[in-house]
């Protein structure tokens, strides 16, 4: 009862994340769509740094909470 509770509660805080991260940071920023410094690369500091992170721990969490539902 546990796992399924917990994978609704990560998911959910995964696209919230996902949704607050910047928008020019993705691929459409790779083609022109609103990088002032002009390359493709862009340091990331501070709270866009650990949503970054944030978004990366919860999908390995996620994936791991999915493999843990096929497999119990």
């Amino acid at each position: 009862m546990l796992l399924p509770i917990s994978q609704v509660v990560v998911s959910t805080l995964l696209i919230i994340l996902i949704l607050l991260q910047e928008r020019s940071s993705g691929l459409s920023g790779v083609f022109g769509g609103g990088s002032s410094e002009g390359g493709f690369y862009q340091t990331r500091r501070g709270l866009e740094k650990f949503i970054f992170w944030s978004t990366i721990v919860l999908a390995v969490a996620f994936v791991a909470l999915a493999l843990a539902d096929l497999i119990f």
